[in-house]
């Protein structure tokens, strides 16, 4: 273990080493996979780090940085994946044929500028590593070939709330904090972030800005543009920050830029962030409906009523059976209110009164229990939510394919838009996986002019050949978002295998003026190069 960071994350799976499934949990996805794919070897034992082989490295840090880095296996395991399905897939195949050749772990501000003026003056790539959660390539240290190395750089000890403003409700935060210690740290002043996203254990909040991060509340404040206040972000030409303000009409944002740029312009040290009163009252429940169309109906009802609920996930039937939500005969509303300041009551009368006038049935005895937002099938859905990346790492040694994909589009558009996408998904399932596939949706997030849904797909891989597999749904599935002009990530961000269809989607003079900005703080082309802009 290189010691710069108090735990370790894993580099085959999701989490820490020393967390995983449950017994339970395994012996659930054993028989699932036993009964629906004739799955008989269970040997999913994680890899260890001597049975990989690694390319030497093929750069080393000058002195005056040699004591904040590493060129550990470990550490070059941890950082050469995210967390995708194709990166667990190669992970247990043993190939890991680009891990970064130096793992940095600055301490402040000042190393990341110490460690950027190394990098490009030396053609070294820059990938910025916040937790290493990405599930699109975003952290894959594949460059091309015109660089002499590659540094990953970790920003977890960064991990302060520098001040706290309670009058305005916000708080400078450090870009390499970890959820749940950004949350300990604003707890004692009685404020929260409020941005949960499923990776909320493993990812920080660089990570979250860096990637236009949406949480797992699915109205309102949904995405992470919508706390950032002000960012500072270093860059190789220097440090690049804006004034605190609520709300400016000065010209095109500079923190709109820094949002979402991925790394590719430079690494976010830290931002003032808007803050919410710890919610103190909420109710929650779930609706069923015997017709999909209906369901998507009463959530567009919810949507555009102003009413802004913290959970409004609608999951079809196949998706509300395999997470416990249902039994597969019927669709599910998940619907939850919260708020510092007032009882949610009126809020969900008005929002179960969209419900049943689409011929929605709520669980009013959930409704009604204690802690009721935690329990039937909400409480099923989020448990299941929050448990299923840990399931990968059995799955993928058993040669069983789970993934999702996200989108969006406008109201007006998406029962034809659901109907086509689903249509694709089957028909690529069938011909890659064969029999025992399914596909299923729900939606992630809400808005008044649209939802966002989220795609899920099981089947049979073929062992060797899962990486090919992928990629033909991949494909399949992100040309009909892309022929129906629906986007081609709704918050997990461009990486590197969304490229293809990201160069489709915006606008040309747009991909030029990006470049221009990556000119001009990056001339030399380092910061994670392949990511939103061709490497050079």
């Amino acid at each position: 273990m290189s010691g710069f960071l108090p735990r370790r994350m894993k580099f085959w799976g999701w989490g820490y080493e020393g967390e995983g499934a449950t017994p339970e949990e395994r012996a659930y996805v054993h028989a699932n996979a036993a009964k629906r794919y004739g799955v008989t070897d269970f040997n999913d034992t994680p890899p260890r780090e001597e049975e990989y082989e690694l390319r030497a490295p093929r750069v080393q840090p000058p002195a005056s940085l040699a004591p904040i880095c590493s060129t550990q296996r470990i550490d070059r395991l941890v950082h050469a994946y995210g967390k995708s399905f194709i990166d667990a897939v190669r992970i247990f195949e043993r190939r890991v044929p680009n891990p970064p050749d130096v793992v940095a772990y600055p301490r402040d501000e000042a190393d990341v500028v110490a460690l950027l003026d190394w990098a490009s003056s030396n053609d070294i790539a820059v990938i910025p590593f916040g937790a290493g959660s990405s599930v699109v390539g975003g952290i894959e240290p594949v460059v091309g070939g015109a660089f002499k190395g590659v540094v990953s750089i970790n920003l977890q000890r960064l991990d302060k709330v520098l001040e706290v403003d309670r009058k305005s409700r916000a708080a400078r935060i450090q870009g390499g904090v970890m959820g749940p210690h950004l949350e300990a740290q604003l707890k004692p002043h009685d404020v929260t972030l409020r941005h949960f996203p499923q990776s909320f254990e493993y990812s920080t909040l660089g990570g979250w800005i860096a990637t236009r991060s949406g949480g797992h509340f699915a109205t309102l404040y949904t995405h992470i543009d919508d706390f950032v206040e002000s960012a500072r972000m270093v860059t190789p030409k220097g440090v690049w920050e804006s004034f605190r303000l609520p709300g400016s009409g000065a010209g095109p944002s500079p923190d709109r830029i820094a949002i979402g740029s991925e790394g590719s312009l430079g690494i976010i040290t830290e931002a003032w962030m808007r803050l919410q009163d710890r919610p103190r009252f909420r109710a929650g429940t779930s609706v069923t409906f015997t017709k999909f169309a209906d369901a998507w109906a009463a959530v567009r009802a919810i949507g555009q009523a102003g009413l802004y609920p913290s959970n409004v996930r609608l999951l079809d039937r196949v998706e509300a059976q395999a997470t416990g939500a249902g039994d597969g005969s019927v669709d599910v509303m998940v619907l939850a209110f919260e708020s510092a300041d007032h009882d949610v009551g009126p809020w969900m009368k008005r929002a179960l009164e969209c419900a049943r006038d689409h011929h929605g049935q709520p669980d009013m005895d959930q409704l009604d229990s204690k802690g009721g937002h935690r329990e039937g099938s909400s409480g099923a859905w989020r448990n299941a939510f929050i448990r299923a990346p840990f399931f990968r790492e059995i799955m993928t040694p058993l040669n069983v394919m789970y993934d999702t994909f996200e989108t969006s589009t406008t109201w007006d558009r998406f029962g034809d838009f659901h109907q086509t996408v689903m249509d694709t998904l089957h028909d690529v399932l069938k011909r890659e996986c064969g029999p025992g596939s399914s596909a299923s949706c729900r939606f992630t997030h809400v808005y008044p002019d649209g939802p966002a849904p989220y795609f899920s797909f099981y089947g049979k891989g073929k062992k060797g050949g899962m990486e090919q597999q992928w990629w033909a749904i991949k494909r399949a599935c992100s040309d009909a978002l892309s022929q129906l002009k629906g986007t081609i990530t709704h918050h997990h961000a461009v990486g590197r295998d969304h490229m293809p269809w990201y160069e489709k989607q915006r606008p040309e003079l747009f991909a030029a003026a990006l470049q221009g900005a990556k000119n001009a703080v990056d001339p030399k082309g380092v910061m994670n190069p392949g990511v939103l802009l061709k490497s050079r």
